[in-house]
């Protein structure tokens, strides 16, 4: 913000005032225009009134009204603070410079062309406003580095007094020393005395420590003892009803057995007679005498009974077809005598 118009001034009470003259808003361009590094400089009309964010602006308060510092009575700055300040603001300008210089922006226009604004958003919108610009070249000479600011020493105001003072007539350390010596004193005595009786309990902790880590081990070993005690009756018992449970298997199958036993007896002693008669009456018990005439000698005599039955009939067949041819012919003899 340019001090033309600022005003900047201390109170004789020490309060930091500021003014500034009040001014109309310039109107910006829609998009800023990249100066080179070097070359001749544009400046247009827009651009040659400074504008200033109040959001930006260090003076406006922010935060927790109740905890602003403080500011000093004097003006005067820190000197490492200044140096410090100066340091980061020659490191930014040079890292801007370099950004400018080394970073990516649009190419230099062809001979008798010049670049123009193009909107790259989603939706194409009219430009209306149209800002006139002129192009004015000139050579300017190159900065150098403002030398550090000196220190402001303030001018000595005031009268210089003194007064002569003769020994003994303010202090006296004799006098003076005593309640500091009884202080100290008592305070090493009573830090002595409180340190014994410190030692003294510790003393006493780790004796009931001692007695009860024995208490515990001991304690710890009539644990394992009954519990191996009681790990042995539970592997005792375990073998134990494994046997039992043996022993009633054991004496299960045999009853099991015992009882299939007589009761294979009782059904056999029904089953053989009926088996043998069930075989008798299939054939499987028979006589061999029996069996020769049933098998070889009544099929023979049933084979020459019926040839000797059906020769017989072939014969009577044959004994009534000549009867009956003589007696046709016997007939169709008579009828013819008749």
């Amino acid at each position: 913000m340019a001090s033309s118009l600022q005003t900047q001034h201390e109170t004789q009470s020490g309060v930091y005032t500021f003014s500034s003259r009040p001014r109309a808003v310039p109107n910006r361009p829609k998009y800023r225009q990249s100066a080179p590094l070097l070359g001749p400089v544009h400046i247009s009309n827009e651009e040659q009134s400074s504008y200033g964010n109040i959001m930006y602006d260090r003076r406006v308060v922010r935060g927790n009204t109740y905890a602003q510092p403080i500011l000093p009575i004097t003006s005067q700055p820190d000197p490492v603070e200044f140096l410090r300040q100066q340091e980061a603001r020659k490191r930014a300008l040079s890292r801007k410079r370099l950004k400018e210089q080394f970073g990516p922006k649009t190419p230099e226009p062809l001979e008798g062309r010049m670049n123009i604004d193009v909107q790259t958003e989603m939706y194409l919108e009219e430009l209306s406003d149209h800002i006139e610009d002129v192009s004015v070249e000139c050579q300017t000479d190159m900065f150098l580095d403002k030398p550090a600011t000196p220190l402001f020493i303030p001018a000595k105001t005031g009268r210089d007094a003194a007064t002569q003072i003769e020994e003994g007539e303010l202090f006296d350390f004799d006098v003076e020393v005593q309640p500091v010596l009884q202080v100290l004193v008592g305070k090493t005595i009573e830090q002595a005395l409180l340190e014994v009786l410190e030692e003294e309990e510790l003393a006493n902790l780790r004796a009931q420590q001692q007695v009860f880590r024995e208490i515990r081990d001991a304690e710890l070993v009539e644990v394992q003892r009954l519990e191996e005690r009681e790990r042995r009756l539970r592997v005792e018992k375990g073998n134990r009803i494994k046997q039992q449970k043996a022993v009633l298997e054991k004496e299960k199958e045999t009853a099991d057995k015992i009882a299939a036993r007589a009761f294979a007896q009782q059904y056999l002693s029904d089953l053989l007679p009926s088996v043998y008669s069930n075989l008798k009456d299939c054939g499987y018990f028979y006589d061999p005498v029996q069996r020769d005439i049933e098998t070889g000698f009544l099929p023979w005599l049933m084979e020459e009974v019926t040839s000797t039955l059906e020769q017989r009939y072939v014969a009577r067949t044959v004994l009534d077809m000549f009867i009956q041819d003589v007696t046709n012919k016997r007939l169709e003899a008579f009828q013819m005598k008749e």
